[in-house]
């Protein structure tokens, strides 16, 4: 089956399993390859590419390599080797922007509420388990679980930043085209349902019901798929 898939699409698929299967190997791969939040003395450079070859499980890894598979081949072919890897790793850092930016954001509003509530944010960051039995009150417990530890203890794994940036670019260079999804009898087409998954997932970010899922990341990729497909399309055929 790997031989009929194009180059650059198999390739990535196969790194992607491969090094899903070095982490289970040896698990200290997580903490140097996923993404920390770039404040953190966790963070290393390297991280804003290698977060995309990272998968939290055996689900998370099938579902973004099947969605792979059934988008990046047409698109592959249609734009050459060379702009589906900018395509790809583009959206991927997309995706890293703009989750990271949502963070900072939510972390930098926590902050400085904590420190007018009178908190000692700082002597938290720098060793959250000594405050664990201290008493505070629900506003701060709130605040430090929903703003802070998930910046402080998160990590961003996975390739969905940069698939949705390859669906984002399918649904802009052919837009009519019909997919099948689940729970829906007939195929729908593709520039309809893109539309309702970046709003769903800002919705799902912005309200805070993310399931450990950084749907902003989705959004970032999105973003830039559409943007780089909408600049080629013009000129599909010309530099191919």
């Amino acid at each position: 089956m790997f031989n009929t898939i194009p180059p650059i699409t198999r390739n990535i698929i196969i790194l992607n399993i491969v090094v899903f299967i070095a982490a289970l190997v040896m698990p200290q791969l997580n903490d140097y390859l996923s993404a920390y939040f770039p404040l953190l003395p966790q963070f290393k450079s390297w991280q804003i590419i290698t977060h995309m070859f990272m998968h939290g499980s055996f689900m998370h890894i099938l579902f973004n390599m099947l969605t792979l598979f059934s988008f990046g081949p047409i698109l592959e072919q249609s734009l050459g080797d060379k702009k589906y890897l900018i395509l790809y790793f583009l959206s991927g850092l997309g995706a890293f922007a703009l989750y990271t930016l949502w963070n900072f954001l939510q972390y930098q509003s926590a902050f400085s509420e904590l420190n007018d509530l009178g908190f000692n944010i700082q002597g938290y960051i720098a060793d959250p388990e000594s405050f664990a039995n201290t008493k505070v009150s629900l506003q701060v417990q709130e605040l430090v679980s929903q703003k802070i530890n998930p910046v402080l203890f998160g990590r961003m794994v996975g390739a969905s930043g940069a698939i949705f940036g390859v669906i984002a670019a399918f649904a802009t260079l052919y837009p009519d085209s019909k997919i099948g999804i689940m729970f829906i009898p007939i195929p729908v087409k593709v520039k309809y349902v893109l539309p309702v998954i970046i709003i769903g997932s800002i919705v799902l970010e912005v309200t805070g019901n993310t399931g450990g899922i950084a749907h902003l990341a989705h959004v970032g990729g999105a973003i830039v798929g559409f943007i780089l497909a909408k600049i080629w399309k013009k000129h599909l055929y010309r530099f191919n």
